[in-house]
């Protein structure tokens, strides 16, 4: 779940950062937190189940005073550490965006087929470093992606030859089996991480040593000489991939955020409050 999250929040969040702070809703929303967790307990369903899940609960406690791009960025936060990831900070006060589209997806957020020179090129031009980038992508480390993501790795690799020669053996041939109907049934996937699918840790990066990765891009961290050896340090050392996970994510929560008139408090996450035309 937390995939879909990250790059939920990465997209929804066009930069003012000032009038955000840590105690924004003390005094208008005191259990802001508390509804949150308790929210995460029948935890069942999509992420945008999840949010629908919060937003509810938030309306009925504090009508009108959270917004769903707050809640988006602390329940990544907290769903993260639920499940054994590092805690940190989140700055409140974001406003929802008065604009919707579902063309400015494409070229905003990464491929699995893109290549990593692409992939850089587009954090980079969003503020983010390639060490940033690939703490980022340790998000990895839970969650599960639909097979026709990684198909071609395994059925359509080359003219040649129809598996990815660099997949671990058995490992293709498990992801073979899963997704062998895959065109027909859509909603087939895979865990991300195979060894440790439930819960955060460095073994996204031990996997791609091995390779385990299910992604071409993820596959391409470790070939590329400038992510390989950010790759080796999380891979030995999950202390440093936690921290440097946590600065990332402290950054990318305020990417392109919108304060005070630029935006709106939601009534409901999937819907403007007053209908554009």
């Amino acid at each position: 779940m937390a995939f879909p999250l990250l790059f939920l929040l990465f997209l929804s969040i066009p930069f003012s950062q000032a009038n955000l702070s840590f105690d924004y809703y003390n005094k208008t929303c005191p259990d802001l937190d508390r509804i949150i967790r308790e929210a995460f307990r029948p935890c069942t369903g999509d992420a945008f189940d999840l949010i629908v899940r919060v937003k509810t609960a938030l309306e009925l406690a504090c009508p009108g005073i959270v917004s769903c791009s707050d809640i988006l960025a602390q329940a990544t936060r907290d769903l993260i550490t639920m499940v054994g990831g590092p805690y940190y900070k989140v700055l409140l006060g974001r406003k929802d965006g008065l604009v919707s589209k579902a063309e400015r997806v494409e070229g905003n957020i990464p491929r699995p087929t893109m290549s990593m020179n692409q992939i850089i090129k587009m954090f980079m031009s969003k503020g983010f470093t390639a060490q940033e980038m690939v703490a980022l992508t340790g998000s990895h480390t839970i969650g599960f992606t639909h097979c026709k993501e990684f198909a071609d790795r395994i059925f359509h690799y080359n003219k040649t030859l129809p598996t990815d020669p660099e997949m671990y053996p058995k490992f293709a041939e498990a992801l073979k089996k899963t997704c062998a109907n895959y065109t027909e049934e859509h909603s087939m996937s895979a865990f991300n991480d195979v060894m440790t699918p439930g819960k955060f840790d460095n073994m996204y990066f031990q996997n791609l040593q091995r390779g385990l990765g299910l992604l071409a891009s993820d596959h391409a961290l470790v070939k590329d000489r400038r992510t390989k050896p950010i790759v080796d340090l999380y891979a030995s050392n999950q202390t440093a991939f936690f921290e440097e996970f946590s600065q990332a994510m402290e950054k990318l929560s305020v990417y392109a955020v919108k304060t005070g008139r630029k935006g709106e408090v939601r009534r409901k996450c999937d819907a403007f409050n007053t209908l554009k035309t």
